[in-house]
């Protein structure tokens, strides 16, 4: 889940000019995308925002549409799969399941990127990426699920809600800020969340999440 996404950080300045890679371009174009979408990746543009110039941007990258798949790329392994590795540190798979929906949905609240990314489904780079990553997430959410108890088909079914409430929160966390608890309340709609996830169908036992 979006799970993770970190507003990157431009290196600024004449020593910057000396060190930039490839990650660097790619991390300045995903900024780029979370302030103005696709539009906003510009060589130019980019370049004054790292304190470089377009010779540095053709060292790396032949054109824009491969600095574009590049900076998805990064988003993937930044958005997704070091969120992953870093709630996999936690053993139990409840508690892992409140963590990575409680890092998600703050990381998300702070960073445009993912609803700008959402914004630009139509662009068939963008929705490969989009359909990869919604494919990952879900499908770890289900694996957490199974871990709980819940067989295949079930795990999958709330793994898939559980995302679109992820989705649902940050969508509404940039429009309409204001209609979201806050500090606690935030935590404790939080945790009504992932309690209405876990519940048993038709009364039945507890998940292990409950008796954690």
């Amino acid at each position: 889940m979006d799970m993770a996404q970190q507003r990157v950080k431009a290196p600024r300045g004449s020593s910057a000019r000396q060190r930039l890679t490839a990650r660097d371009w790619a991390d300045a174009a995903l900024a780029a995308m979370g302030e103005g979408g696709l539009a906003a990746v510009a060589v130019e543009p980019l370049a004054a925002r790292l304190g470089t110039t377009k010779g540095s941007f053709y060292w790396h990258f032949s054109n824009r549409d491969a600095l574009i798949e590049a900076a998805l790329e990064r988003w993937e392994e930044a958005g997704t799969e070091a969120v992953i590795a870093e709630v996999e540190a936690e053993p139990d798979p409840g508690r892992r399941l409140r963590l990575l929906l409680v890092q998600a949905t703050t990381l998300a609240a702070t960073d445009p990127l993912e609803v700008s990314l959402l914004a630009s489904a139509a662009d068939p780079r963008v929705a490969a990426a989009l359909s990869r990553v919604t494919d990952r997430r879900i499908g770890y959410v289900a694996a957490l699920f199974e871990a709980l108890g819940f067989p295949g088909d079930e795990a999958r079914h709330r793994g898939l809600l559980a995302y679109t409430a992820y989705l649902g929160h940050t969508q509404l966390g940039h429009a309409v800020p204001q209609s979201l608890p806050a500090d606690a309340a935030r935590d404790r709609y939080l945790d009504g969340v992932i309690d209405t996830l876990v519940r048993p169908r038709n009364g039945g036992d507890r998940s292990e999440l409950d008796r954690t």
